[in-house]
Order: structure tokens, then C-alpha cells, then sequence
């Protein structure tokens, strides 16, 4: 035994004679001379080799995100004197200005004639507020000083800038040399002072070596947003680190010019996507040349594979753009707006056996790859384009809340599958609140006895208005939780709102603590009208959950981070249960049979008619006040006898939810390969369901 021990000993020795004899051939032979340059250089600084963000993928693997080589100019900190400093930042400013470039910096001044720029919305407290925390922060500055007295005093006694410059190159100089300090500019710790430069800068930098003796030129890797817009809001984007986020991520090994996840898969992959930086260390000469001298070479991140199919993502942002434009500018409704003021929506696809999410749409978007550039812009828009309404807007959900009532009233015994209830037009259960039916209060009609499958098929008022209350508020409320209305879906992206169930509690909440809560309230919330409100993705997997059956997955939008050397997978993302709701089949069957109803003979037949597809849906209206159109909404499933897909589709004023049904139809053209076009809209009224 003895004998076997001494053996293994004499191994690990020479093995490790070995690495340490290769690790020393490395430093003395290979880069021996790199070393000594760097120590007979005049001065030496560590210089980041940027690693390229990992890819983000679709699911059949068409990149949607990856990255370009670009470059960056870089000041190296020397000992150049001062006026030396300046007269070169001069010269660089005029060649990055002559190349177009926008300068950005984090001085609080504007642009000629100079103001302070303490306006951004985001951010709490006064103007004043804000301009006292960056006076204190700056000891040298003067409580008080207007906007050109603290450009004047950088200027003279900072920066000691002599001579007449313009204003604006002014500003651009002293804004680099203000956040060159902001970032830890040091011997060790390069300024990048401009972002993916065009080559004419490059060419000019190096051409004009002398008049730049601390510039240097790096190439780094930029992101590239495949396809523009799309699915901007799910792959979000990344920025440079705020000084809040700082303290924080130094801890990480991030540089304060480093830029990181901001939004979206972006944000929620930044530990899978970041890749291992490598390093340059670059030296300066007597001379003044820079010199790389060592370099350690970058890794680049894993990428991401998506669930989204970007192609079925094209369609239904396409779809919901075009319809939402053509509702504005047809009109296709009554009312002081009809549907003029339609100017946004949302659109969501699930698998609904997974909850995998197929299609995650918003409009309107923004170009994550401008975003910078288009900020002022897009933050200015009243159609709030940087809003992820897939998944952040919250609407109330109208008729598209029945099939929900249904599933309680009939799970609970409130109501059975061949009880008719009667519909003349008024509900008279109460004396002093009495609704009418929408066919009521459109056509002067009624619908006449009807049970839960027709009453679905025809979206009776009146037969949920008695089947939610004979159910009652409590057991709507559990049901709808059940089916994760009013609830976080757990999908992994950040900003997900919440929603809310209209109950007593919160109905107390949003008014007041002595609000009661009445019949009226109950009815109304049964047929998705009162105070309640639900995203975009909780209706598509409320739809979901009725179409598998009663299983309702937590939705998720990330398949599986993979190695970017070999394609390896390193995590893959599982369909996760969150609740299994008990329907009998002849319940379920019901419900579905009135969601077939609506598409095959209902309000929304006539965009469906002679489809290849048998499709299971329902429309629902929202009604909003009175100087703005309604919001349209349409669910539904399909195929109908064994579903694979569930669609939401919210388009605000879209009038009446048979509006929202055409953008559904070109989602399931698309899953489905079918061709064909959708017939001419038809104007029905705003008060249908």
C-alpha cells in the first residue's frame, strides 16, 4: 500500500512540474518579450478586451440577436500637460462631429444656450431637488450658479480651457473630460469617449497619429437586433450601467463604461449572455506610440434559444399594426370616436400544453438598436411605445370573461348544462339597478330562454348576469384565481403586472374603506365588466387552461441557454404546473361548444366563415368613457378537438371585439400554413360583445 502511495505521490509531482515548467516557457519564451516592453514602457495601462455578448436565438434557431464588430476611441491617461490634453480633445471632438457623430455624457447641462437638464420623469423629487444633490457632490461648485456660470468655471479653473471655441464644441470637450473623471479615468482605467465610430474616424485617428498621441482605437462588438423592432419589448436591450447599479455590479468585475442588460431576455440572461472579458495591456513609448503589448483573449457568453417563433411573432406584429391603423382610419363604429383614437395593442400565442410563448407582440414598438437615439421620442409618445403591453397592460377583460363564469356557475352547481335561463332584454332581479342585455340595448331584441352553451355562443348579458349571481363574488374571485386572472403568470420577464379581480376588498381598496359592495357589482363582474383587469398573456393562458382540459402552466418564453463553442446545453426550461383545476367533461364540453358557437355562428363567424381550422373563441368589448372607443378583445383556441395553440389579441378603441378576431385568424394562418384573406370588416355597433 505503502509502495502504491509513493507511486501516485511521484505522478502529481511530475504532472505539476510539468504545468508549472509549461506556465514558465509561456512568461519567459512566448511572451517574454511582450512583458518586457511592457516594463521598459513609458507608462502602461489594462485595457478590457470586451467579450461578444452571447446570441439570442429563436426556437428553430434563426439568431434574432448578435453582434458586429465595431470601434471605439479610447483616451489613454499620460502625462501630457494640460493645454496639451485639451488642444487634442479639441481636434478629436472636430473629427468625431464631422463624421456625425452624437455625443452623450452624464453633464446635467444642455447644449448652447446652457440649461440644466434636470427634467427626466423617472427620477423623484423637484428640479431643484436634484440640482442641490449635484451641487453638494461637486464641493467646488457654488449653490446657485446658472448653467453657463458652472460651463465658465469648468472652463477657466477646472479644465483651465484657453482660447475662443464655439459653444458647442465647448460643450462636447467639457463633457468628455467630466465623464472621463465620472468613470474613474486613471494611468490603469482608459475613457471610451466615443461607441461604434465610423471608419472615416478610425482612418482620420490613425492617420493623424501625432496629433493624437493618447487616443487609441479598439475594436469591440456591438449588438445586432436582426430584425429591427421585432419582439423588441421580449429581447429587450442593454445601456450602460447607472451610477445606482455601480456599487453593485463592480462587485461582478463590471467596468463603470460597461454596458449591460436592460430590458427583457437582455436583462433577465446578463449572467448567461456576458461572456469572460479578456485583456490588452497597452504601453506608451517614449515616443508618445501606443503599443498592445499583452493580450488575453475574450470568451464570448452562451446564447439563449427562445420559445418565440419568429416568423409566427412577424405575422401577428404585422397583423395587430395593420388592423390597429385600419380601425383608425376606416372608423368602423358609432360613438364620438369610432374607433379614430384606436392606437395600440397586444397579442399573445401560447402552446397550451407547455405555456411555452410562441408570439409575444406589442404596438407600438420601438428598434432596440436606435433606442438611445429615438429615447426623446419614444418617451414623448403618447402611445408609449417602450410599454410591454403583452404583459404590463391591464384591461378589463368584457365578454371574454364569460366562459370563466360559466366554468364557476357550473362547477359549483349554480347552474347545469341544460338549464335555461330567460333573457327578455332587462335584468329585474333588483329593483333599483336593472341592466339590459347589449342585443337589448342595440337591436331592441332579446334572446329568449337559453342555456350555458348558447348563452356563450350568443354572449347573453342576461343569463351570466343570473348565473354570476347565483354564484357570487367569492367563488368567481377563487375561480379566477384559479385560472391566474388578477395573478402573476411567472414568466420570466421582469415588469409583469399583476392585475386585478374585481371583489369587495378591492373595490374598498380603489374607493375607499366604507364602499360597499352590492349585487350590481357582482353581476357586472360576471361578464368581465366592473373593476377588473388582466394582462394580455393571463387572458391567453386563461384560454389555455380551458382548451388542455383545466391544467394551467406557469408561461414561459426562455427554452434553453447552450454553450457558444459547441451548442451544449447548459439549463433547458421545463413546462411547469402551477394549478390542476377539477372540470367535469360534460362542463368542459359545454363551455368549449359555446366558444365554437361564437366563431362558427357568432360575432365572430364572418371573419372565420368556410375556415379550414374549426376554432374556438370568444369576443369581448370593454367599455371605456364616453369621449373614447371601446377596447376590443378576442380569445380562442385551435383546432377545436385537440388544441395546440391559445390567442389573445387586445386592441385599445378598437370599438368591438370582432376587430381583435382578425388578427387571431392571421396568427392561426400562419401556425396552420392556411391561406386566405379575411373579409371586409362590418360595422355591428360598439356594444357588441
Amino acid at each position: 500500500m505503502r509502495i502504491e502511495r509513493l507511486t501516485v505521490l511521484r505522478v502529481l509531482t511530475v504532472i505539476i512540474g510539468i504545468i508549472l515548467a509549461a506556465r514558465l516557457y509561456s512568461l519567459q519564451i512566448i511572451k517574454g518579450e511582450a512583458y518586457l516592453a511592457a516594463s521598459n514602457a513609458r507608462s502602461t495601462a489594462i485595457v478590457k478586451e470586451k467579450a461578444p455578448r452571447g446570441d439570442i436565438k429563436d426556437r428553430n434557431g434563426k439568431n434574432l440577436v448578435t453582434n458586429r464588430k465595431g470601434y471605439s476611441v479610447l483616451w489613454l491617461k499620460t502625462n501630457m500637460p494640460n493645454d496639451e490634453i485639451n488642444t487634442m480633445l479639441f481636434k478629436l471632438a472636430d473629427v468625431l462631429a464631422e463624421s456625425g457623430y452624437e455625443f452623450s455624457d452624464s453633464l446635467p447641462i444642455s447644449q448652447y444656450p446652457y440649461e440644466y437638464t434636470f427634467t427626466d420623469d423617472n427620477k423623484n423629487g423637484s428640479v431643484d431637488d436634484e440640482k442641490k444633490a449635484w451641487f453638494d457632490s461637486k464641493r467646488r461648485l457654488k449653490d446657485g450658479m446658472t448653467a453657463e456660470e458652472v460651463m465658465s468655471f469648468y472652463a477657466d479653473e477646472v479644465f483651465e480651457i484657453k482660447g475662443e471655441y464655439e459653444p458647442d464644441k465647448l460643450r462636447a470637450v467639457i463633457g468628455i473630460r467630466y465623464n472621463a473623471e465620472m468613470n474613474g479615468f486613471s494611468y490603469s482605467t482608459p475613457y471610451t469617449v466615443a461607441s461604434d465610430v465610423d471608419i472615416e474616424v478610425v482612418m482620420k485617428v490613425k492617420e493623424r497619429k501625432s496629433e493624437f498621441p493618447d487616443i487609441e482605437v479598439l475594436t469591440e462588438y456591438f449588438r445586432q437586433y436582426e430584425f429591427g423592432s421585432l419582439a423588441a419589448h421580449t429581447l429587450g436591450r442593454i445601456g450602460k450601467i447607472y451610477k445606482e447599479e455601480y456599487e453593485e455590479l463592480r462587485e461582478k468585475g463590471y467596468a463603470m463604461n460597461d454596458y449591460v442588460g436592460k430590458q427583457g431576455i437582455e436583462k433577465i440572461c446578463e449572467n448567461d449572455l456576458r461572456g469572460t472579458d479578456g485583456q490588452k495591456v497597452l504601453g506608451a513609448e517614449d515616443n508618445g506610440e501606443l503599443l498592445g503589448i499583452v493580450n488575453e483573449d475574450a470568451v464570448s457568453g452562451n446564447y439563449v434559444v427562445l420559445t418565440i417563433d419568429s416568423e409566427l411573432q412577424m405575422v401577428a406584429e404585422e397583423s395587430l399594426k395593420n388592423t390597429i391603423e385600419d380601425i383608425a382610419a376606416k372608423g368602423v363604429g358609432r360613438g364620438p370616436q369610432k374607433g379614430a383614437d384606436a392606437n395600440a395593442g397586444a397579442a399573445v400565442v401560447l402552446d397550451v400544453n407547455s405555456a411555452e410563448v410562441l408570439a409575444l407582440a406589442t404596438y407600438p414598438s420601438y428598434n432596440p438598436e436606435t433606442f438611445n437615439m429615438d429615447y426623446s421620442m419614444l418617451s414623448n409618445d403618447d402611445a408609449k411605445p417602450l410599454w410591454n403591453r403583452a404583459i404590463s397592460g391591464t384591461y378589463s377583460p368584457g365578454s371574454t370573461f364569460k366562459p370563466l363564469t360559466a366554468v364557476a356557475a357550473l362547477e359549483t352547481g349554480a347552474v347545469t348544462t341544460d338549464e335555461e335561463l330567460i333573457c327578455n332584454g332587462v335584468y329585474k332581479f333588483f329593483k333599483d339597478y336593472q341592466p339590459r342585455c347589449w342585443i337589448n340595448l342595440e337591436q331592441g331584441l332579446s334572446h329568449g330562454w337559453e342555456n350555458v352553451t348558447k348563452a356563450i355562443e350568443d354572449s347573453c348579458n342576461l343569463y351570466f348576469y343570473e348565473a354570476g349571481r347565483r354564484t357570487g363574488i367569492d367563488a368567481l374571485s377563487t375561480y379566477a384565481k384559479k385560472f391566474g386572472l388578477g395573478e402573476y403568470t411567472g414568466i420570466e420577464l421582469s415588469e409583469e403586472a399583476k392585475g386585478n379581480m374585481a371583489t369587495p376588498d378591492y373595490k374598498k381598496k380603489l374607493k375607499g374603506e366604507d364602499e360597499e359592495w352590492f349585487g350590481g357589482d357582482t353581476i357586472q363582474a360576471s361578464i368581465g365588466q366592473s373593476f377588473s383587469h388582466f394582462t394580455p398573456l393571463q387572458l391567453a393562458n386563461y384560454i389555455a387552461t380551458i382548451a388542455n382540459g383545466g391544467t394551467r402552466y406557469r408561461p414561459h418564453v426562455i427554452r434553453s441557454v447552450n454553450r457558444a463553442e459547441d451548442g451544449v446545453e447548459v439549463k433547458r426550461s421545463a413546462a411547469v404546473v402551477e394549478e390542476r383545476i377539477p372540470i367535469t367533461a360534460e362542463n368542459l364540453d359545454a363551455v368549449k361548444r359555446g366558444m365554437y358557437g361564437v366563431v362558427d355562428e357568432g360575432s365572430a363567424s364572418k371573419v372565420f366563415r368556410d375556415y379550414g381550422i374549426e376554432v374556438g373563441g370568444k369576443t369581448g368589448t370593454a367599455q371605456g368613457n364616453a369621449e373614447r372607443s371601446n377596447t376590443a378583445l378576442f380569445v380562442a383556441f385551435a383546432p377545436y378537438e385537440k388544441p395546440e395553440i391559445a390567442v389573445a389579441v387586445v386592441i385599445e378603441h378598437g370599438v368591438r371585439g370582432v376587430n381583435a378576431a382578425g388578427v387571431a385568424k392571421d396568427i392561426f394562418d400562419e401556425y396552420f400554413d392556411i391561406s386566405g384573406e379575411m373579409p371586409e370588416r362590418y360595422d355591428v355597433g360598439e356594444l357588441l360583445p
